[in-house]
């Protein structure tokens, strides 16, 4: 069975990949722990080398990278440039802090030897999604093949030339055989190889009905997943907020990557006081972005990534509506060729409808009233979901107490949620569960191990 490329642009079949069988994957594993099995020697000035080199490869060949990126799965030419050079970025970072994080730790006890050290585990097996199809597997990489560990990528079935690309990258900058591997497979064989007993973790970033199979198959194998999962991030404009400010950071939230991101900006809790003021302005900074071919550098929004996804988003809104959300901007699936879906706003938005209860991947905003702050705080946690949120306030220590109440694994102040490799990444609730980036994502995927006793 094949796995298609189709450009979400024009609905043309760019590539058809042959899924690797049986003996193929049995290969890649074999290939993966015997390269562990050297590579966790290598040191860690020789590791930092070889991924400074993956950075400068990605850097030269950005165009590269961000043209395959476009024609995959649609996103914006200037967008994908960008993406590339944030996963440039997360190898440097890695390749100059591993070494700190690995530092051994003496901790004092009676005992005259008391230590922690950090160990790597083995082969990791990474299930990518292709809403991010270079930084979500370059966060993986960077910090895993610096701690030793090897790596084997099964990406989305739709970006498998991102998939190989990446391997590329890897193979170019001399890691050596079987670091790091790309399996092209569909999801409903992922099971088998989380089940193989050479496989030491695994990480996931996806939906949360994708999190679930995958922590029920590791689990009964007892191996230790990270899970980056949905989310229906909620934006709190308080009644002091920079309303100028938050509606161009709103809609920024809202349509970077054209909406397909699970810590974009979805719900917007908006103080009684300030409502119509922030909603006149995001609704002109929403319309203000137009959609187009994603290889034009002038584009800001480019398709989504398949019309079945379309389809999906346009239901939800649909029956939003029908439940009683007005629609005030957009909502109308465009006429014309592509996978495109226009910035979109609802308002009277309540408890029961897709708009409010669900994760809605593409560029629709959901805007609710609020009374005060408590019924902000009370609506922002009122979701299955935990992964980022943002607050607007001119007023810092309230904008810190409102962020330490919202339940979620990240909340930004005056800005929209992002990633950064020197941030710990990750959910609460039905948003999953570890960590990605920074020091903290660094040893999810290491043995902690206590050296103690007398000498």
């Amino acid at each position: 069975m094949s796995l298609k490329s189709i450009n979400p642009l024009n609905g043309v079949i760019i590539e058809e990949y042959a899924s690797h069988n049986d003996a193929q994957i049995d290969k890649l594993l074999a290939n993966s722990v015997n390269a562990y099995h050297s590579w966790k020697h290598v040191s860690i000035k020789e590791r930092s080398l070889l991924m400074k080199r993956a950075a400068e490869i990605l850097r030269k060949n950005k165009s590269k990278y961000a043209e395959i990126m476009c024609k995959e799965m649609g996103k914006c030419i200037t967008e994908a440039k960008a993406e590339v050079e944030k996963s440039a970025w997360v190898c440097d970072y890695y390749a100059e802090k591993a070494s700190e994080f690995m530092k051994p730790k003496s901790i004092k006890t009676e005992q005259s030897i008391s230590k922690v050290i950090y160990q790597p585990i083995g082969s990791i097996l990474a299930i990518m999604p292709w809403n991010f199809p270079f930084w979500q597997v370059f966060r993986f990489a960077a910090p895993n093949l610096m701690t030793g560990n090897t790596g084997i990528l099964k990406h989305a079935s739709n970006v498998s030339a991102c998939s190989l690309a990446i391997q590329e990258v890897f193979g170019s900058a001399g890691f050596p055989n079987g670091v790091f591997q790309s399996v092209l497979i569909r999801g409903s064989e992922t099971s088998k190889i989380i089940r193989d007993k050479r496989i030491a973790g695994v990480t996931l970033t996806g939906s949360t009905e994708a999190g679930k199979k995958v922590a029920e198959a590791a689990g009964k194998s007892l191996k230790k997943t990270v899970l980056e999962l949905g989310g229906s991030d909620p934006y709190l404009i308080l009644a002091d907020a920079d309303i100028s400010l938050a509606a161009e950071k709103c809609a920024t939230g809202r349509l970077l990557n054209a909406g397909q991101s699970c810590i974009g900006a979805k719900r917007f809790l908006v103080h009684d006081a300030v409502y119509d003021d922030f909603l006149q302005a995001f609704k002109l900074a929403m319309k203000a972005v137009k959609a187009g071919n994603p290889m034009d550098e002038s584009t800001k929004i480019g398709p989504l990534a398949n019309t079945s996804f379309r389809d999906d988003l346009h239901y939800q809104v649909m029956k939003s509506i029908e439940a009683g959300a007005t629609c005030i901007l957009g909502g109308e699936i465009p006429d014309m060729q592509g996978a495109f879906y226009p910035p979109t706003i609802l308002t009277n938005v309540k408890p029961g409808m897709p708009a409010y209860d669900e994760e809605l991947f593409g560029p629709v905003a959901s805007v609710i009233r609020v009374k005060n702050d408590e019924e902000a705080i009370r609506i922002a946690n009122d979701t299955v979901f935990g992964l980022g949120a943002a607050v607007f306030s001119k007023n810092q220590e309230k904008a810190e107490y409102i962020a330490e109440a919202i339940e979620s694994g990240a909340v930004f102040i005056n800005d929209f949620v992002k990633s950064d490799p020197r941030l710990p990444f990750g959910g609460v609730k039905e948003s999953g569960y570890g960590r990605e980036l920074s020091e903290e994502g660094f040893r999810e995927f290491m043995n902690i191990k206590t050296i103690a006793g007398n000498a």
